[in-house]
Formats: structure tokens, C-alpha cells, sequence
């Protein structure tokens, strides 16, 4: 499979202010690439550095060092991205804010497409083709974002995030939103829309049972760097790292004897972690 997306030793600056003003470090040298077709998770908990990650691929946040390349590009450095949108885009985590609630379904998937140049009757006809792929009926497309359950709506989102046929999706936490039941459906949505397609994916979320079930490759991010990396059924069956084995064991089981041995378990790697 041909290489999509290239990461090499990305580091990000936050805070620095003024001529004297010391800047904080909160990614170090964090490198990995996508293939095409293929699904790479970033799982680690809030403020370990996966969003962040995430943000620089789109450009909206500035590498301090290090390099992001695009089918060999190097993306990182450029002020105007807006080409770039037919090659990324992205699904955020809130399908309740991600949308605009004064715009129908059909303008809100056409306005990107009008933006780049297809007529009217050509983005109408495109609309109807997306509402398909994500499984919702024609007619959504004549109604508004409130009309909708947060399932339909990441769905809309996802149609949207498709809609100029790019090679990557930044996919940042697009089911935590979501009860259960609808996280595997959107999920599976996913998968489908992946093998159909053969659009690339890097998957951010904070739960490592998600990611696996929908990455080939995971990578753990603890504190701005990569503990462990491997495919999502090693990094999730034969975790090397404590902290991912933490990250395991704090994922809830029906079983509540089972979740205090799990609970135990987690407190005691802490424990060990800690200096």
C-alpha cells in the first residue's frame, strides 16, 4: 500500500510570550506514518498529546520542530492550506456543535463542494450520493442538524468529511460522545466506508478498546512520546508498557468482582509508576 501520511520527529511549543518567555514542550519527537487504506489510533489519556497530534496534521497547530509530509509533501510549513481539504479533513468529537444549526443537511455537505468549484446541480447530485454512503435517506439532506440524533448527526459529519473524496481523515474522538450502542455502529460505518473507499484514517480516542476494534496500528502516548506501538490486537492483548496496562484495566467489565480486580489492578500499576 502506498504511504499517505509521514510523521518525523514532531515536537510542539506551547506558551512561549515575549522576547523572554519559556515555551513548553508537549510533543517530543513523535514520528509514524499511514498507509493508504489503513487505520492508525492514537489512544492515551486527556492532555498525553494525541490531539495535539491531530491539530498539527490539519495545520492548525505550528510544529516547533520535526516534519509532516503528505503523498510525499511536506506539508508542515505551508500558510495556506485550503487545497489541502480535497486530501484531509476531519470528524470532531461534539456531532452536537460540529455542525451549523441555521443550515440544512444539503447545504451543509454542499458548501465545500460549491467552495471548490462543482456546480449546483453537480453538488446536489453528490449530496444524495453521500447521505447514501452514511446510510441516511435522501430526504435528510431538506432538514436541520436538531432534527437529528447525535448518531445521525456524527453521520452527517462523516458525510461531510468525505464529501471531497480526501486520503486522510483525522478521525478525533468521533464516538465518545455517543452511547454505546451507537459508537459500534459508527464504527462499523467506518470500517465500511474504509474498504469501499480506501480513504486512511488516524483514529484518536482516549479508550483503547475503541481503537483496537477499528485500528490496524496503535500507538500509546503518555506525556507527549510513543510508550509502545504495534498492531491493535498487540498492543491490546500483550501490552509491554504499564501505562497501557493501566489504560486496559481502566476500560469498565459487566462483572462488577472482575471490575474491582481490575480497579485493584490499575491503582497497584499506578503505584509503581509513580516516583
Amino acid at each position: 500500500m502506498s504511504e499517505v501520511l509521514r510523521v518525523s520527529d514532531l515536537h510542539v511549543e506551547f506558551g512561549r510570550r515575549g522576547l523572554f518567555g519559556k515555551a513548553v514542550e508537549v510533543l517530543h519527537g513523535i514520528s509514524f506514518e499511514i498507509a493508504a487504506g489503513e487505520t492508525f489510533g492514537l489512544v492515551g489519556e486527556s492532555g498525553s498529546g494525541k490531539t495535539t497530534i491531530g491539530r498539527a496534521v490539519l495545520g492548525l497547530v505550528a510544529p516547533s520542530a520535526g516534519t509532516i509530509a503528505l503523498d510525499g509533501r511536506r506539508i508542515d510549513g505551508l500558510r495556506r492550506r485550503r487545497h489541502l481539504a480535497r486530501e484531509v479533513q476531519v470528524v470532531f468529537q461534539d456531532p452536537y456543535t460540529s455542525l451549523n444549526p441555521a443550515m440544512t443537511i444539503e447545504d451543509i455537505l454542499s458548501e465545500p463542494l460549491r467552495v471548490h468549484g462543482m456546480s449546483r446541480a453537480a453538488a446536489a447530485s453528490r449530496v444524495t450520493d453521500l447521505l447514501d454512503k452514511v446510510a441516511l435517506p435522501a430526504g435528510a439532506g431538506r432538514r436541520y442538524p436538531r432534527e437529528f440524533s447525535g448518531g445521525q448527526r456524527q453521520r452527517i459529519a462523516i458525510a461531510r468529511a468525505l464529501s471531497l473524496e480526501p486520503r486522510l481523515i483525522v478521525c478525533d474522538e468521533p464516538v465518545s460522545a455517543l452511547d454505546l450502542s451507537t459508537q459500534a455502529r459508527i464504527l462499523d460505518l467506518l470500517i465500511d466506508l474504509q474498504d469501499t473507499l480506501g480513504v486512511a484514517y488516524l483514529f484518536i480516542s482516549h479508550d483503547l478498546a475503541v481503537v483496537r476494534h477499528i485500528s490496524h496500528r496503535v500507538a500509546v502516548i503518555h506525556k507527549g512520546v510513543f510508550v509502545e506501538t504495534g498492531t491493535a490486537e498487540q498492543v491490546s492483548e500483550n501490552p509491554a508498557d504499564p501505562y497501557t496496562r493501566r489504560l486496559l484495566m481502566a476500560a469498565p467489565v459487566p462483572d462488577p468482582a472482575r471490575q474491582r480486580e481490575r480497579r485493584a489492578e490499575r491503582h497497584r500499576l499506578a503505584d509503581t509508576a509513580s516516583p
